[in-house]
């Protein structure tokens, strides 16, 4: 690139290069830098805003930390299967009855899912999963305990970092096959097949209605799913602390960062923003095009 200063021919230069022109091919004149953009489009975040998205994040990891409260109690026989089995079907036809509500205010106009559609999958996962449950229970009898421990860590861990918090309805097919084969190797220690049944059953609810569900609330309800994710995250600390105080602040600390510290740097961090745009970007076609696809 020569000096913009520089004396050239008399023969102005043009930004072409279907056209010989007296200068070098890497020449620019001083009007290079006169389209240069900073930080075009770039969204401005409200730190409170960030907050309440990141609240799926932290009711998620509580919902995990729920789950696994849930099966330490059946472990030490503190919890019946038939107890939490009946408590888990009351709280999804509640959910149910809530989520159609939703839809019938959303979507007045579209075709939903008939009830007897929704009984029958429901009828039909409850039998399979009743029915299996004896195999599922001695899955694992040849695993020693420490490897299943850590096999359903590793696949909690991956249902909350493959976990579609953008758009979680239905959740990811990666996400919720982790989390429910953790459920299955987490199950297959309980003492009897009642218990790995009526684990099974809330391992669905927990991981795969709940959260379409929740999504209902953030789209129609905002205030409400503020206060859902509110209640799911005492839920998780609480239960947590009646078996172990480390754990349960070893979560609020979790919560507090994932929901407060990083939406704070996100906020802070955004404003060291700094991109450009200019004449060196490659070229963006604007044009609707669609009509040549046919």
């Amino acid at each position: 690139m020569g000096p913009d200063g520089a004396p050239g021919p008399a023969v102005p230069w043009r930004k072409v290069l279907w056209e010989h022109q007296p200068f070098p091919d890497n020449y620019v004149d001083q009007r290079f830098l006169e389209e240069l953009r900073r930080n075009e489009g770039i969204r401005q975040y409200r730190y409170w805003a960030v907050v309440k998205e990141a609240g799926f994040v932290g009711q998620q990891l509580s919902c995990v930390a729920i789950f696994i409260t849930l099966w330490i109690y059946m472990e030490q026989g503190l919890l019946s299967p038939e107890t939490l089995l009946w408590t888990s079907l009351t709280c999804g036809v509640l959910g149910y009855g809530l989520h159609q509500v939703l839809m019938s205010h959303a979507e007045p106009c579209s075709e939903p899912r008939t009830y007897l559609a929704d009984l029958q999958s429901t009828t039909i996962f409850l039998s399979f999963t009743f029915g299996f449950s004896p195999v599922l229970k001695t899955l694992t009898e040849s695993v020693s305990t420490d490897t299943v421990y850590a096999m359903s860590a590793v696949m909690l861990l991956a249902h909350l970092v493959s976990f579609p918090y953008a758009q979680p309805s239905p959740p990811g097919s990666l996400s919720l096959n982790a989390a429910l084969f953790a459920s299955v190797c987490l199950a297959s220690r309980l003492p009897g097949t009642m218990h790995t049944f009526a684990m099974l059953s809330c391992a669905l609810l927990v991981f795969a209605l709940w959260p379409c569900l929740l999504q209902k609330l953030r789209a129609n309800a905002p205030s409400q799913f503020t206060g859902a994710c509110v209640g799911v995250c005492v839920g998780g600390i609480g239960g947590l602390g009646s078996q172990s105080l480390g754990g349960a602040v070893l979560l609020s600390l979790a919560l507090g960062c994932v929901t407060l510290l990083c939406p704070l740097l996100l906020v802070r961090l955004q404003r060291h923003k700094d991109n450009i745009q200019g004449p060196w970007d490659e070229a963006e076609i604007h044009e609707d095009l669609s009509r040549f696809l046919h």
